[in-house]
């Protein structure tokens, strides 16, 4: 698979990422002449391929006679998609594919055993958050996935996210066109914007059945991939994650468990905090622009006998973040915002596991260098939509919640979730100390304030007036309320 399925570019913070320039040029060996006349670039009269030739044969030509059949059908499900950006059937079907086929194991069936195992794990894990966090339990039921169930299940999330962003190609390619030549040709674009959606699921596929493989649970990239309420773990895959660590799986799935089962009460009593993650993304998306010069090259050297000439320029850097004040304060928030989700719970997981599991430090290492320097999650997240979700600061976000609990106590650290403009900022990550020792503004205090504001007087005059009247039908001033 490639690395950057997208072509999405790196961000500008992390150069040494985006040395992926590749001088070859789309359009394969379909011959013919590339005139201006002809944007599509398919040669002479024949627009099926230069010379006459067959590009069938160049497609399917070292196919065994026996699947013949199969690459028709793909190519048929390939033309006839009139989706969305993305043709999402086919990405989930290439990403069962690759999990089925994922070593030697492939993807086995989840047992009796396993989820057994997984209920147990989380419901003690839930026991001991109890006394790590005034946060009650946000997992109402406890399920062991299998890769292929994972895909399944967190399709929908990854929908939202990638789609405003693969929609900005699929624009972009009728964009290119003069206008004239879109009204010409437009069965043909449709039949590219079809094969555009087909790749993306192609590629998207690819990515999500090899993250598949890696994943731990449904909360690796801190954000809620799965059902609310529903805390999930990936018995194989932490099977692989625990090896050469020299820890008993037991502790291992316990640990991974109490990292689950913390997610959970935080997306499940932060209400707003969803929506602020994924507003976060999509600010972010919002300032990628799309290299029109390089689009353009691509569609005009387009050849149906070579159909993965599109593919190869869409994976040569065609998505850039704008170097803007507005991208950058974007980029920030986000990262801000994972840091602040990542080392909360990394906190909260520490303070539950460090009394009960020996090897708690050692794991808690391993986790926050995978999480915090870009493990397989994050790293094939950012292949999908071109933003790598790194909580770069969660050791400092980490320290700030442990300085904040030892300061106020487990109820007043966990009140700073009651409103977004209460948590900390990535300055105060700068200066935890500052922070933890300010004076809180209470907000539940201040909507009361401001709803009683809002009524104005008149309520509360008659009241008052109620209040003060005795057993005799007079206020406490001795006067008829005719009087008054």
């Amino acid at each position: 698979m490639s690395d950057i399925p997208f072509g999405f570019g790196v961000p500008p913070e992390e150069p040494e990422d985006g040395d992926g320039n590749d001088s070859r040029k789309p359009g394969g060996s379909g011959g013919g002449s590339q005139g201006p006349a002809n944007p599509f670039g398919f040669g002479g009269g024949n627009p099926f391929g230069a010379g006459g030739e067959n590009p069938f044969a160049a497609m399917f030509g070292s196919l065994n006679p026996n699947d013949l059949g199969a690459a028709f059908q793909q190519l048929g499900q390939m033309l006839s998609y009139e989706g969305g950006p993305v043709n999402w059937e086919m990405a989930k079907d290439i990403a069962r594919q690759t999990v089925a086929q994922a070593g030697s194991g492939g993807d086995p069936s989840v047992g009796p055993a396993d989820r057994s195992k997984v209920e147990e794990a989380v419901r003690l894990a839930d026991l001991w958050l109890d006394g790590a966090t005034s946060m009650p339990s946000g997992a109402g039921s406890a399920v062991a996935w299998s890769r292929a169930e994972w895909v399944e299940t967190t399709l929908p999330v990854w929908k939202e996210l990638v789609d405003p962003v693969a929609e900005r190609v699929g624009n972009a390619m009728g964009d290119v066109l003069p206008e004239e030549m879109q009204a010409m040709a437009g069965p043909l674009l449709g039949m590219m914007r079809s094969m555009g959606g087909a790749m993306f699921g192609t590629q998207i596929g690819q990515a999500l059945g090899t993250l598949a493989g890696e994943v731990v649970g449904s909360t690796d990239i801190g954000l809620p991939l799965g059902p609310a309420g529903k805390a999930a773990l990936l018995p194989t895959n932490i099977a692989a994650f625990g090896e050469g660590l020299g820890v008993p799986q037991d502790e291992v799935r316990l640990y991974l468990a109490l990292r689950e089962a913390a997610h959970q009460r935080l997306f499940a009593h932060v209400p707003w905090l969803r929506a602020h993650l994924f507003g976060a993304v999509e600010g972010y998306a919002r300032g990628i622009k799309v290299d029109t010069a390089k689009l353009e090259e691509a569609v005009g050297q387009l050849d149906p006998s070579h159909p993965e000439a599109l593919q190869d320029a869409l994976q040569q850097g065609m998505f850039q973040p704008e170097d803007t004040p507005q991208q950058k304060a974007a980029l920030a928030r986000l990262e801000t915002a994972l840091a602040l989700v990542e080392g909360w719970v990394d906190a909260v997981v520490h303070a539950a596991a460090s009394p009960h599991l020996p090897s708690a430090g050692a794991l808690r290492e391993t986790l926050r260098r995978r999480r915090a320097s870009g493990g397989p999650a994050e790293q094939t997240f950012a292949t999908l939509i071109g933003l790598e979700l790194r909580p770069r600061r969660l050791r400092d976000a980490s320290r700030l919640w442990a300085s904040l609990t030892d300061a106020r106590g487990v109820d007043g650290r966990d009140g700073l979730w009651a409103h977004p403009d209460m948590l900390p900022t990535a300055a105060d990550l700068d200066d935890p100390d500052g922070f933890v020792h300010r004076e809180q503004l209470d907000f539940a205090e201040l909507d009361k304030m401001l709803g009683e504001a809002a009524l104005g007087g008149t309520k509360d005059d008659g009241k008052d007036l109620k209040d003060e009247k005795d057993e005799t039908g007079k206020g406490t001033d001795g006067k008829d309320d005719g009087e008054k």
